[in-house]
């Protein structure tokens, strides 16, 4: 459309000149309505569509009578129609065009003469586009999201996800209240099309007019359309590469986003003004598209999500800084240090922004000059010191970035004070590894998983950084070659050898703090730390295997080991890592090879289902993957040599994993592992050097687990359905050989019957009864010739061979259990022969002694007689009147018995019967757990295990002393069997029963008082001798007590602690203010053991008490606000216990307290300082309401008060006279004790408050 078609259409002339005085009067900032008949006209379908204007326009507007004033304020009528929110498709159109036009006129030479220039109008024109283009109507559609989420019954996303912006400022807020009326308007796809024609064409003017008409004296002007292109930058998503090079005409650009990126660039020419202040201008708004940030007009910037297209502006953008770098050169160094401080210092926490971040300071890093680069460097030292925890976490990611580019090398830079920052040690030593001590957890995991990570960059001065950050053995010269330059210019006199010394210490240091980091208490930097061990060390036997980086000591491997034991699963994961990169390192290593089956076959039975898979899953790729054919005449590769190795290792020094290794294969047996190819393997190398090894596995694909010639037995065993009776007699005759010979170990008899009976078993239970009953009995048969030999013969026991005697008792036990029928009376008086010599026995006397001590006494050897007991035990099992007659004399026999290891057969055959016999053995448990004080350890440790299988499978129940017993084995002066009985109680029992220690909390203070006047506690009938076996009365052992009362009360949860304290109110402070309980010498002591108990710090809510802590797992990031979430919460949760603990405090324990003060002070009760040292530590947290709380006795409160306030002071003096020293020469020396002041005349003994208070309160 030409000019001369839009000015008719306009109607110049009909427009009042009222109207437009009126108009530029308002300086074009509110519309004003025109005539309704005026309006309607210019409201028709018509187009204000120009593209260009010649030099000519203002003769023509002359010869015409057009009034350029009447003209721009029509124009403006047009634009702030289609500014407004409620605009239609056709006024936006009409504006967009009208701005346009009105650009088009200013850019014609003499429009500032015929007075176009308008700078609010000019202002309003160019940022236009963000008001009709229909998107930035976003703030409806985020309240409707939402509504519509909730509608379909779903639940509704975070904020960040449902809009644009991750935050929203409280402006827009406001805004939407205001708009809550307004009707949404809806536009079609032809109107989304001609208003992005229209907004085109006015872009299109605003570069036409930038290229001719100048911004210098107009700053505000400049600012403006350097925000309105940097908007636009996200208007549209641009496909194929983006060039920035200047076009000479301005349609040859294909989208908005290139234009954008056209005017900025033209905004940085001279033509505007200084170009350092443009390109300063321009890099500040570009800083938040790089940065993936929306910066309105006010509040913060708000976050992005990061979608496709925000990167890709983003990335697009950053071109286009280096593009500017490279065309302005030395202009824009300066002003990009600036833009590159700038994104450091407003980067925030989430982890997809740093990393996006660290990107694009990378690239910006690499148009800079090594001497701007150094300086850089050297800016980034200091802000990874800063106080800002993500400040210092993005240096880390920083670091990592410029790790990946080429190295500088010193010499690129003339400066010598700046070339030290330009080698990449200088990041890794003093940027990186530095933060290994930084005060957040954050930090430090952070840091220590890119130092890992580095070891991985193809840069070898990288990984020899790193490597030589710990390396505590490497050579001279090297080290000196490394550090020559620090050296000579610290200090040109210091001595080489000296300077190595301390580079070498430092190394150890290093290792030093790196183990400890993998002890961390924070889960993020134990996972962190584990990744670097096994890096350095797939380092080491890669590139310097002259040198060892982390020496394979126990200790270390040990400290990896654990770390599979973890407390989180993502450290336990990564400790298996690192151990099977170890392994992979050096596989040859048997410290290596154990470390690894101890980490990885214990995760076997680890409660996380993703361990024990990750565990199976290094288990099948480390041994049954390598298992092939065996072949004399081939050499075993290094992962079979490896296979065969740890095989050799659980068959002797780590058997104790055996039960372990079972788990991987009743697993594998379910995914059907175990192929005839598999099995085939196997079974080619049971004739090799490793065939031990060979018939483990072909053991554990039967699920059985004992020596090498019972793996065999084993086998033969479960395959012994699938034999023809020709193979199984002839095995069996062998096996019956075999046995007869007794020249077989005792695991070997067992596993051997077992055999036996597997070979006899058939469908028919008769007939399965009859093969047992033939060959079992047959091997009772001579057990029992040879028995009575040896017992009924004159001096038959004198010449006795031990061994033998034993395999024979052990042979008849065995074979006794498979045919129950074949024991006779004869065969259970030589067995009970074996215990004592009484002939008359076998006579046909039926009556036994109390005990087997009082049998009279035999010259058999203690072992014989520990078997025999056992022998006796199996023949228990299957007779039930054996159980009756037998159980009072071994229960007797436990008592008084002088046998160590017929004590401790006793105890396992005591609870095999409570297996079977629950009811008959029930009623002599307080003897089996009488054992728990025998004098010897390892009775005490088997009674605890058996106990403990016991009470876990509710064969045995908390009746009785049983749970005192527990609580006794807790102060045994052996620490294992301490430590054996926490883990028994805490990992064990406490899981299946949580209220188990809380149930018997009040019983324990009257149990170990020895208190029985209490109508319900400790009245449960017991013993005179276990009385005084498990006694724990007197001062003599108070500190076992309370240390009982410790341990129960840190496994107690806050809602314990809180219920145990009410219920110490009512049964037993009450009973004494009530006098139900006589406060006489045994009641004073439970009295004063009551009031030291409310005094421990562990009957204190942890609430109350409890730090800060971190969330455990959670990314970095996310660390922050989990922190500054559960401190809210804390805080909250604080307030209310508090509450609750006050008005407990007030309404229970406030009136006993009173009452039982005057009691004391009736009684002269030496307890009355006791309950004065309680109230002394309690009240500490309710200092300032002393008198409120005690308003019932004043004189109570006034002591309170006084005592208080004299601890403080004291503990004031205390802290001064502590932090008092004197300086000799710049050391400080320990402050001399103050000297007692001396008074003139004889003054009366003063006591120590202080050290009596504390004396009652650190208990």
């Amino acid at each position: 459309m030409s000019l001369i078609s839009a000015l008719q259409f306009l109607r110049l002339n009909e427009i009042p000149e009222a109207w437009v005085d009126a108009v530029w009067d308002l300086e074009f900032t509110k519309r004003i309505p025109l005539d309704d008949t005026i309006a309607g006209h210019l409201s028709v379908n018509g187009t204000l569509q120009v593209n260009s204007i010649s030099s000519i326009i203002w003769s023509i507007l002359g010869e015409n009578h057009v009034s350029i004033k009447s003209l721009v304020a029509v124009l403006s009528f047009f634009v702030l129609a289609g500014k407004a929110k409620k605009a239609s498709v056709q006024q936006r159109v009409s504006g967009l065009h009208a701005a346009s036009l009105y650009l088009l006129l200013l850019g014609v030479q003499g429009s500032i003469a015929a007075k176009v220039f308008h700078e609010v109008l000019l202002d309003t024109c160019s940022d236009l586009t963000s008001h009709c283009w229909p998107q930035d109507s976003r703030k409806k559609r985020k309240k409707d999201g939402p509504k519509s989420s909730q509608a379909d019954g779903k639940r509704s996303r975070p904020q960040w996800k449902d809009t644009p912006e991750m935050e929203v400022n409280e402006a827009d807020d406001e805004e939407e209240e205001e708009e809550e009326d307004e009707e949404e308007l809806h536009f079609s796809a032809q109107d989304l099309v001609k208003i992005r024609d229209a907004v085109v064409l006015l872009v299109q003017s605003l570069l036409r007019l930038l290229q001719t008409f100048s911004l210098k004296d107009r700053p505000q002007s400049a600012d403006n359309c350097t925000q309105i292109f940097s908007k636009l930058l996200h208007f549209e998503p641009v496909t194929g590469e983006m060039t920035f090079a200047n076009p000479h005409d301005v349609t040859q650009l294909r989208s908005v986003p290139e234009m954008a990126f056209c005017g900025l660039q033209v905004l940085c020419s001279s033509k505007h003004g200084d170009q350092k202040e443009s390109l300063r201008r321009v890099f500040h708004q570009l800083l938040y598209i790089i940065l993936m940030m929306n910066k309105g007009d006010r509040g913060k910037p708000s976050l992005l999500i990061p979608s496709q297209a925000v990167l890709s502006t983003r990335d697009q953008t950053i071109h286009f800084v280096c593009h500017l770098v490279n065309e302005l050169k030395e202009i824009a160094l300066p002003v990009l240090q600036i833009l590159l401080q700038h994104i450091c210092f407003q980067m925030v926490e989430k982890s997809d922004f740093r990393s996006h971040g660290a990107q694009a300071v990378g690239m910006l890093t690499s148009q800079m000059t090594s001497k701007d680069y150094a300086c850089f460097i050297k800016w980034l030292f200091k802000f990874s010191n800063s106080s800002k925890m993500v400040c210092r976490l993005f240096s880390v990611d920083v670091v990592m970035v410029l790790l990946e580019q080429p190295e500088r090398g010193p010499q690129e830079c003339q400066d010598p004070e700046l070339s030290c920052f330009l080698p990449h040690k200088f990041l890794i030593q003093n940027l990186l590894f530095a933060r290994r001590v930084d005060e957040s957890p954050s930090v430090q995991g952070h840091a220590l998983a890119c130092l890992a990570q580095c070891l991985e960059l193809p840069s070898f001065n990288v990984t020899r950084a790193v490597h030589n950050l710990f390396s505590a053995s490497m050579n001279a010269h090297t080290l000196w070659t490394d550090w020559q330059e620090l050296v000579s210019r610290l200090c040109r006199h210091v001595y080489t050898e000296s300077v190595l010394i301390c580079l070498i210490n430092a190394a150890k240091e290093n290792l030093a703090h790196l183990l400890r980091r993998i002890k961390d208490s924070k889960t993020h930097v134990r996972k962190s730390a584990l990744q670097v061990p096994g890096k350095l060390k797939c380092y080491h036997f890669k590139y310097c295997a002259s040198r060892c980086v982390i020496p394979l000591s126990l200790e270390n491997l040990a400290t990896l080991s654990e770390r599979c034991r973890d407390p989180a699963v993502s450290v336990k994961k990564k400790a298996m890592q690192c151990v099977a990169e170890l392994l992979a390192a050096k596989p040859d290593s048997s410290m290596v090879q154990k470390a690894w089956l101890q980490s990885v076959v214990s995760a076997l039975v680890d409660p996380e289902n993703s361990v024990r898979d990750k565990a199976l899953e290094a288990l099948d790729q480390v041994l049954l993957s390598h298992l092939k054919p065996y072949s004399a005449s081939l050499h075993l590769d290094a992962g079979q040599r490896l296979t065969w190795d740890l095989l050799g290792l659980l068959c002797s020094e780590c058997r104790n994993l055996s039960w372990y290794f079972s788990r991987a294969f009743t697993i594998w047996s379910k995914q059907n592992k175990f192929t005839e190819a598999l099995i085939g393997n196997l079974i080619s190398h049971t004739e090799a050097d490793h065939a031990a090894g060979a018939w483990l596995l072909l053991s554990k694909v039967t699920n059985v687990t004992a020596t090498t010639c019972c793996h065999i037995l084993c086998v033969m065993g479960d395959i012994a359905e699938h034999l023809n009776k020709d193979t199984k007699d002839r095995i069996v005759a062998d096996l019956m050989s075999w046995l007869k010979t007794f020249t077989l170990s005792l695991d070997v008899i067992c596993a051997a019957v077992e055999t036996l009976y597997q070979l006899g078993r058939s469908k028919e239970i008769k007939q399965t009864q009859a093969f047992l009953s033939l060959h079992c009995g047959e091997l009772m048969s001579v057990c029992e010739a040879y028995l009575a030999g040896v017992l009924l013969r004159e001096r038959g026991a004198q010449n006795l061979n031990e061994e033998l005697m034993v395999k024979h008792l052990h042979t008849l036990g065995v074979a006794s259990l498979h045919c129950p029928a074949k024991v006779s009376k004869r065969t259970v008086l030589l067995v009970e022969s074996v215990l004592m010599i009484h002939s008359d026995k076998l006579a046909g006397q039926e009556e036994l002694p109390a005990s087997l001590s009082q049998f009279k006494a035999n010259s058999l050897p203690s072992r014989v007689r520990a078997h025999g007991v056992l022998t006796l035990g199996k023949l228990c099992l299957q007779h039930e009147e054996l159980v009756k007659k037998y159980l009072p004399v071994f229960a007797r026999e436990l008592e008084v018995g002088t046998e160590v290891a017929v004590r401790n057969n006793l105890v396992v055959i005591m609870c095999d019967l409570s297996i079977r016999y629950t009811n008959r053995v029930d009623n002599y448990i307080p003897n089996i757990s009488a054992c728990l004080q025998d004098s010897e350890a390892v009775i005490r440790v088997h009674t605890l295990i058996m106990l403990t299988n016991l009470l876990q499978e509710e064969f045995v129940k908390w009746k009785g002393s049983l749970f005192f017993h527990f609580m006794v084995a807790l102060v045994d002066p052996v620490p294992s069997v301490v430590s054996l009985c926490e883990y028994c109680l805490v990992q064990v029992l406490l899981k299946d029963n949580p209220e188990m220690f809380s149930q018997h909390f009040i019983e324990c203070i009257f149990h170990f008082s020895d208190y029985n006047k209490h109508k319900s506690y400790n009245r449960f009938p017991q013993s005179e001798r276990e009385k005084a076996r498990f006694s724990l009365k007197g001062p003599q052992h108070r500190e076992k007590r309370f240390r009982i009362y410790r341990f129960l009360l840190e496994h107690f949860t806050d809602t314990q602690r809180f219920n145990i304290t009410v219920k110490i109110n009512q049964t037993i402070l009450a009973c004494f203010a009530d006098e139900e309980l006589q406060l006489d010498a045994d009641g004073a002591e439970v009295l004063s053991e009551t009031f030291n108990i409310l005094s421990l710090k562990e009957i204190k809510l942890q609430a109350m008490s409890a730090p800060i802590e971190s969330t455990e797992g959670e990314e970095p990031e996310d660390e922050n606000m989990a922190t500054i979430v559960k401190a809210v919460l804390q805080v909250a949760q604080k307030k209310v216990v508090s509450q609750v603990q006050k008005k407990a405090f007030i309404e229970n324990t406030v009136p006993l307290i009173i009452s039982l003060k005057s009691l004391l002070e009736q009684k002269r009760s030496p307890v009355l300082r006791d309950l004065m040292a309680y109230l002394h530590v309690t009240m500490q947290d309710y200092r300032n309401e002393v008198k409120d709380l005690f308003s019932g006795d004043e004189q109570l409160a006034a002591e309170l008060e006084f005592d208080l306030k004299t601890a403080e002071k004291e503990s004031e003096i205390s802290k001064q006279v502590d932090n008092c020293s004197l300086t000799r020469e710049g050391s400080p020396v320990r402050s001399a004790a103050l000297l007692p002041f001396i008074f003139a005349t004889p003054q009366p003994p003063r006591p120590n408050t202080l050290a009596a208070r504390l004396a009652h309160t650190d208990r």
